[in-house]
């Protein structure tokens, strides 16, 4: 399954009382379908999983999936401390039509998580995940950093198919991409080389009455050049789709080095910072995937100062306010999580001034 581009994890909207805000959550995802995004994440980091009940994250993952749209690739976050529970949400994700399960590392016996506890707890939940799986690596979160030669030894697991590296450390996401450069899977995309899920075949396969036709298409290997072509289309209903090899996919979770991640040999990333600005994430990224690394490393500037901000000092209640400043609603976080100051919310409204949403 291709995981290119960029992907916002939601947050989850509360009133004033701290109940979830189904409403505004399903506004949220239906806003973020109209950005230029590839996909939806629930229940990652931003959307304070951590904080939630599990009924209110299966209600969480629910609305989100209901609201999507069904072009955009849709990853459920279901990591837990268990296996067993990280399964039990990852089946109920699957059963909801969810693309990919992310799953953060286990962390809170942290001592007793040596190589072969993470070997064994990776290899359990890629065995019986019923979706593909891609790791969450957050430190600054956890407080445990899987290192970059046990992502080398789980990448060739073949349900298990990249990472979310939140760390911020280029040079892990290069090593990665090196230690990882023998894998190639193929996967299906559109013709203009978009993700293509089992969930949208299955919905162009039911709006078609014979099913999908293998054609040969010329002009996409060299036809219009005058040389013969090899190139083929399956046809599923109206869509057309195509095969493309990918390598384990690295995706990042650092906004401010998103540029040279992309560099590194990242695909794409997950941001807590697209929440509040998807546009000008997915503007670095459009400019790097065309080859003009200057115009990515200025979009990379342009953010630098609210990102650091937003995302590095203030965490949550930083990008929820970003948020309700940028036309989305981010409302108040749980506590343990405070809100901000009059003085900082001003702050953010000069960062986020010239910051396109």
């Amino acid at each position: 399954m291709l995981l290119h581009g960029i992907f916002p994890p939601v947050t989850t909207p509360f009133y004033p009382d701290g109940k979830v805000y189904f409403k505004k959550l399903e506004s949220n995802v239906e806003h973020y379908s109209r950005t230029p995004c590839a996909g939806i994440v629930a229940l990652g980091s931003t959307g304070e999983a951590i904080l939630l009940s599990d009924q209110e994250r299966r209600d969480v993952l629910k609305i989100a999936r209901e609201a999507a749209a069904p072009n955009k690739v849709l990853i459920a976050g279901t990591g837990a401390e268990s296996a067993i529970e990280t399964l039990r949400l990852t089946e109920y994700a699957a059963d909801l039509g969810y693309d990919v399960a992310m799953v953060r590392t286990p962390h809170y016996y942290k001592r007793q998580m040596h190589p072969a506890n993470i070997l064994a707890f990776y290899r359990t939940v890629a065995d019986r995940s019923p979706l593909p799986v891609i790791i969450y690596n957050f430190p600054q979160a956890t407080g445990y950093d899987i290192a970059a030669e046990l992502v080398i030894g789980l990448a060739d697991h073949p349900n298990l198919i990249g990472i979310k590296e939140s760390s911020g450390d280029v040079e892990k996401v290069r090593k990665m991409v090196d230690g990882t450069r023998h894998i190639q899977r193929s996967v299906t995309v559109t013709e203009t080389f978009e993700a293509v899920t089992p969930r949208m075949l299955a919905a162009a396969s039911a709006g078609s009455n014979d099913g999908g036709e293998l054609v040969q298409v010329g002009g996409l290997a060299g036809e219009s050049l005058g040389k013969p072509s090899s190139a083929a289309v399956t046809v599923v209903g109206k869509m057309k789709t195509r095969q493309k090899k990918v390598g384990f996919q690295i995706m990042v979770g650092a906004a401010n080095k998103l540029h040279p991640s992309l560099d590194a040999g990242a695909v794409g990333a997950i941001l807590a910072f697209a929440c509040v600005a998807p546009t000008s994430c997915y503007e670095i990224y459009a400019a790097w995937k065309e080859g003009d690394a200057e115009l990515a490393r200025l979009k990379q500037e342009l953010i630098a100062g609210a990102v650091q901000c937003v995302v590095g000092e203030l965490g949550i209640p930083g990008v929820k306010y970003g948020m309700d400043f940028n036309g989305y609603f981010g409302g108040p976080a749980r506590l343990p999580l405070l809100p901000l100051t009059g003085e900082v919310k001003g702050e953010i409204e000069r960062l986020l001034a010239d910051v396109r949403n």
